[in-house]
């Protein structure tokens, strides 16, 4: 039997269909899991993962980067404003699309988690699965790291790998590592909460 748990506010910032943010949401929805969805953000008012978080009842709010202009900053103070007012302890960044700046780093340092489609350090950036491909490797995977102010350098909190097959295209090999990523994700998560936050 089930047993409820105290459950850890949790933001979730994305910039297009969320399929990570979905599988986020699903565990969420679990009477055991240790965290709650308190808000979904995205950059892209129509990014297709704000319906996908509606239509699951989790509160959403789009904060479009680009009346900012190159203020990556002043963007990042309102998305700031907005966690903090939702009562989130904990970040998750899910196809959240855009580079951050050490001012929500440093507000989140230690509390912002990211999900990377590589086996870090290798391949950190974009064209994670071509590259695998193009390098010759025998597996590939996905991360679960801390965020840092160094693109895709924060430590590393989980990892899962899949074999690279001969003739893969990069769509096959993504497609394999995205189920990867779906499982990975909430678990990792769970554990960052159930050992940062003891009393969940």
């Amino acid at each position: 039997m089930s047993r409820s748990v105290k459950k850890i506010r949790v933001g979730i910032l994305i910039s297009g269909r969320g399929s990570n943010m979905t599988a986020l949401i699903e565990a969420c929805a679990r009477p055991e899991y240790p965290a709650s969805v308190a808000l979904v953000i995205s950059n892209k008012p129509d990014a297709a993962g704000l319906e996908v978080a509606r239509q699951a009842g989790c509160p959403t709010l789009a904060i479009d980067h680009r009346p900012f202009g190159k203020d990556r900053a002043a963007h990042e103070h309102v998305i700031d404003a907005a966690l903090r007012e939702a009562g989130v302890q904990v970040v998750c960044l899910a196809g959240y699309m855009r580079l951050l700046t050490p001012f929500l780093t440093q507000a989140w340092s230690g509390r912002m988690l990211n999900i990377h489609p590589s086996l870090l350090p290798d391949f950190p950036g974009l064209h994670t699965h071509e590259r695998a491909i193009e390098a010759g490797k025998r597996q590939h995977g996905c991360t679960i790291h801390l965020v840092t102010e160094e693109m895709d350098e924060g430590p590393v909190l989980a990892q899962a790998s899949v074999n690279v097959l001969p003739g893969d295209t990069p769509d096959d090999l993504a497609a394999r590592v995205l189920k990867e990523e779906h499982r990975l994700y909430p678990e990792a998560l769970d554990t960052f909460i159930r050992t940062h936050f003891p009393e969940s």
